[in-house]
């Protein structure tokens, strides 16, 4: 005769097969196995085994819409379904500044480095704090700066925007008098980053406008007018390590510190300027991810940017901060050097390679950037920019951008810099290929001289 089941055991074993069955995973003798995540994860393992002859990449996008196959995306110069086809007549771009020199690192670390993200995730508009901001992620930060040295943090305040491109504008705000009858007047120090100036004309404010170089203020900054002077640290385009110009209690400066990372430059000591600006595409590599943050010292101004963020997208996506979070977390690991040391070790070797060239050349020069002190390698370091500062030095050659576009090279010319047209800046950080097809390309170019 079967023993019977008392009530209250039947109830509980009621609610533990439903708490059991709420659960996103179940236990498979004595493993935990996914149920809801499988099937994502294996679309995800599925798109990345597609090799695209090495010369591409197939994403998830397509995927996960129901009839619809995910495709190679071929890089520059290649083609085909599988990108297995090269055009020797193809121009290399090197205009962009797309990141793809770190793509074989996260390959590496594939499987730490990703995210499965529920279609519940964090579906509504602020954290539980009230706020737009991961705490977590802000911790992440700090330690990343404190593991480097190349900013200090301690007792300053954090914002973060899409990308570095929002908090400029942000900053321009904040640091503005809010007067249309004196309105701040917004400079830099040529070459410099063409955002700083079409983005400020672009939002045509009462409260400051763009005045051109700082060049035409040095000795003109009368105490009734309001400066807001960028600085890029290092340079883009010519990666050189730079201070502000103007001085004066009416001077605020936005420092964009965009490459201020160790594979880029020396980190002589940790920057402790009162507004930095970084962004994640120049750490990490992902600027599709759209993410940046601020460090400011003075709590009006965060103020200011906070409201200013508010208004305009109430914040940074919550899944670009889900994937900044587990990136940093990855770059942590160990001692938190790895991703550097790759990163330098690239970076470095490109420009020995294009240095080797153009030294053949009589036609063309690079910037001069010399070896330097880097407390977060403790040695001497060789110079790894992220562009080249490349000049046509012959009288003729007014414009160096055309002279390298017959040769089948396409680069960024001066004057978008609000430099001399004889300069053209030309991008390192791209994959390999792209870099490959730069390299062939000034090499039959230097040997016709």
């Amino acid at each position: 005769m079967a023993k019977k089941t008392c009530p209250m055991n039947l109830a509980f074993i009621v609610i533990f097969m439903i708490v059991l069955s709420a659960s996103n995973m179940f236990v498979c003798r004595g493993e935990w196995e996914p149920t809801w995540s499988t099937e994502a994860a294996e679309e995800a393992e599925a798109v990345a085994a597609i090799p695209c002859s090495g010369h591409g990449r197939a994403y998830l996008d397509g995927l996960i819409l129901k009839g619809h196959e995910p495709v190679c995306e071929c890089n520059p110069c290649y083609s085909g379904s599988d990108c297995s086809k090269f055009s020797s007549d193809c121009a290399a771009n090197a205009g962009s500044g797309d990141p793809y020199f770190l793509e074989p690192f996260w390959m590496k670390h594939a499987a730490s480095s990703a995210v499965l993200v529920s279609g519940w995730h964090r579906m509504g508009y602020t954290y539980s704090d009230g706020t737009f901001i991961s705490e977590l992620l802000v911790e992440y930060i700090r330690k990343v700066h404190a593991i480097v040295g190349n900013a200090i943090t301690e007792g300053k305040y954090f914002i973060f925007g899409s990308g570095s491109t929002q908090l400029l504008s942000a900053a321009v705000y904040a640091l503005s008098p809010n007067s249309s009858e004196s309105p701040a007047k917004v400079v830099a120090t040529a070459p410099y980053y063409p955002v700083y100036r079409t983005q400020t004309q672009f939002f045509n404010s009462r409260d400051f406008s763009y005045e051109g170089d700082t060049s035409s203020w040095k000795n003109n900054t009368d105490s009734k007018s309001r400066f807001i002077e960028f600085v890029t640290s290092p340079n883009n385009p010519d990666g050189k390590l730079t201070k502000g110009v103007l001085q004066g209690s009416n001077v605020k400066t936005i420092y964009d510190r965009a490459y201020y990372w160790p594979h880029f430059t020396a980190i002589p000591s940790p920057a402790d300027d009162d507004l930095m600006v970084f962004t994640i595409s120049k750490l990490t590599g992902h600027a599709g991810s759209r993410f940046g943050w601020a460090i400011i010292k003075d709590e009006a101004v965060y103020q200011k940017m906070l409201t200013y963020l508010e208004m305009n997208t109430m914040g940074v996506s919550r899944e670009a901060q889900l994937r900044a979070l587990k990136l940093l977390d990855v770059a942590l690991e160990g001692d938190g050097k790895e991703i550097f040391q790759f990163a330098y070790s690239t970076m470095r070797d490109r420009w020995i390679r294009l240095k080797q060239i153009i030294s053949k050349s009589k036609r063309f020069s690079l910037q001069k950037l010399s070896s330097q002190y880097c407390t977060f390698f403790k040695r001497v370091r060789d110079p790894s920019p992220a562009y080249a500062w490349l000049k046509c030095e012959r009288q003729q050659d007014k414009n160096c951008y055309e002279i390298l576009e017959a040769a089948g090279i396409n680069g960024r010319e001066g004057s978008v810099y609000s430099a001399d047209n004889r300069y053209v800046r030309l991008s390192l950080i791209r994959s390999q290929d792209d870099f490959e097809i730069l390299i062939n390309k000034l090499k039959n170019l230097v040997a016709k001289e």
